[in-house]
């Protein structure tokens, strides 16, 4: 089986964020059964905390990957995840966009974002009502904490059938032309 490497990108900016991203990884990884190795950006900081090593890390990891996963949520998109997902659509990385935000914020499309971040080749979309995943998985009975796992891993079990169709999408760039090291140029790494 050929394992692929996928970049989740996200928040990196509070606790609930780094923890949410590191279940969503664990969960990804351990019910994709050997499919997916998942590149977890809060896991892999560069050694100078300067902020060109920073970024420079952060775009290495996404070009470095057969996949990746956007998280889009939040009244406005975090711009570090829109310009993770921009470098990966001009290297022809298949992506899902993803989103569990129940708020709507988009343009005049039915994803609920801004239209500058949708219509793109290998991109597929999965958009989940966090809040009735929360419920469904039990919250009144289990509690909190085991009902945020079992609506994670329903999540994972959801975004693993997205990742599947979108790699299996042909690649839309020129063959022979290497649009990595092209796209690495141009930004100065």
């Amino acid at each position: 089986m050929d394992t692929k490497k996928v970049y989740l990108a996200g928040g990196l900016f509070d606790l609930r964020q780094l923890a949410g991203n590191a279940q969503l990884a664990e969960c990804l990884e351990s019910s994709s059964e050997g499919r997916y190795k998942v590149y977890l950006p809060q896991d892999y900081e560069p050694e100078s905390l300067e902020a060109k090593a920073i970024r420079d890390s952060d775009f290495r990891g996404v070009l470095d990957c057969d996949a990746a996963v956007f998280q889009f949520d939040g009244t406005e998109l975090d711009s570090g995840t829109v310009a993770e997902f921009m470098a990966a659509k001009f290297a022809d990385i298949p992506a899902v966009a993803l989103r569990t935000d129940f708020r709507r914020g988009g343009d005049r499309n039915e994803e609920p974002w801004n239209l500058m971040c949708s219509f793109y080749p290998r991109t597929v979309s999965l958009v989940v009502d966090a809040m009735q995943l929360y419920v469904e998985s039990g919250h009144a009975s289990f509690g909190g904490v085991e009902a945020s796992r079992k609506a994670t891993q329903r999540l994972a079990e959801l975004l693993l059938g997205k990742l599947d169709e979108v790699v299996s999408l042909p690649p839309v760039a020129v063959e022979g032309a290497n649009r990595r090291e092209d796209l690495e140029r141009l930004l100065g790494m």
